[in-house]
């Protein structure tokens, strides 16, 4: 698996082929080679693309699950993200799932709770009566916040996964991992950002959107909008906010906190809901533009935390199916670390 490896750190590198080549005085075609696996570099070479990448050799030599197919949601064709970031994104989930995968395997696939079927819920082009769809069909609460949403998807089966994508442009992709419907979240975004991608990718997962007749544009707009329903339920608003309200107020922070969600969202919710006019929402979004919201609202809650996968290495560490150290290997943490997380003082 050295070409896969080797393509996965030149993209975390940000290198492109020819930089790398540069620095190792090799030519950018023999990196090619490498990476298509038609070649493969002697000791010397390796050494000395692994020193300009920063990893150690036996980075490149990790093996990657072979038994795992694929499946990524493409990318939107207008996209403003390079074809480099768009393959980081890719080899990163393929990366990481190799990983989580190999563990599954080793304490048996039945560890792995059970998913619903995707693309399985017809659009009606209702946005409240879609996210109570969305939520009757995961077996969430037709009301009330969404607590720990990502430990709640663990638990029904999908594959969560955070990894910091240094670019504003990308928020989040979903596919599947032999079948199993997968989410990538962007870690550099709030809190509040990520709980909304969730329920944007969410949305492309579970319903079908074969047949609806929307642009690419149009539908990433309503999957947006069921997210934003799906978090705070047209009902939630009402009884939070109230029937009517004159100005989007510093009040509304406290239920923002309580849902997990960012007062852009609060106001949008509101003017969909008729709680306040579009004259008080575009006030309000003026405002908080130029308090630089648009780029960084400040985070409300904190950040939620993705647990399967250290769970299940902890649990074959201590059941004696794997080393500490190949424990260590598998989350790319310290050994010390691993040992801490296993055994309890005095073991």
């Amino acid at each position: 698996m050295f070409s896969k490896n080797l393509k996965y750190y030149r993209l975390l590198k940000g290198m492109s082929k020819k930089e790398l080549a540069k620095q190792v005085n090799i030519t950018p075609m023999a990196i090619t080679n490498y990476e298509n696996g038609d070649r493969y570099p002697d000791m010397d070479i390796m050494k000395r693309i692994a020193k300009c990448l920063e990893v150690k050799v036996s980075d490149f030599l990790e093996v990657r699950n072979e038994n795992i197919v694929f499946s990524h949601n493409e990318f939107r064709k207008n996209t403003s993200l390079s074809k480099e970031n768009q393959e980081l994104i890719h080899e990163s989930v393929e990366e990481y799932f190799s990983r989580f995968m190999n563990i599954v395997e080793i304490l048996g696939g039945e560890v792995m709770p059970p998913f619903s079927k995707i693309h399985a819920i017809k659009i009606t082009n209702n946005i409240d009566e879609d996210a109570k769809k969305l939520r009757e069909y995961l077996g969430f609460a037709q009301e009330g916040p969404l607590e720990d949403l990502v430990g709640k998807l663990e638990n029904k089966g999908f594959l969560i996964m955070f990894k910091s994508i240094d670019n504003n442009l990308f928020s989040g992709i979903n596919g599947t991992v032999n079948g199993r419907p997968y989410i990538m979240i962007n870690e550099n975004m709030s809190p509040e950002r990520q709980r909304s991608t969730l329920g944007h990718e969410l949305a492309h997962i579970i319903f079908d959107w074969s047949n609806v007749n929307m642009s690419e544009k149009e539908i990433e707009n309503y999957a947006t909008a069921i997210s934003g329903a799906f978090l705070f339920p047209k009902s939630d608003v009402i009884r939070e906010l109230g029937i009517h309200r004159t100005s989007i107020s510093k009040d509304m922070e406290f239920v923002a906190k309580e849902y997990g969600i960012s007062m852009f969202l609060i106001a949008k919710r509101a003017e969909l809901s008729n709680v306040v006019s579009q004259k008080v929402a575009k006030d309000f979004y003026i405002f908080a533009s130029k308090q630089g919201w648009r780029k960084k609202e400040p985070n409300r809650i904190p950040p939620e935390k993705a647990y399967l996968f250290n769970q299940l290495v902890y649990r074959a560490v201590n059941e004696k199916e794997i080393s500490i150290q190949k424990g260590a290997e598998l989350l790319k943490v310290p050994y010390n670390q691993v040992a801490e997380n296993c055994c309890f003082v005095g073991e």
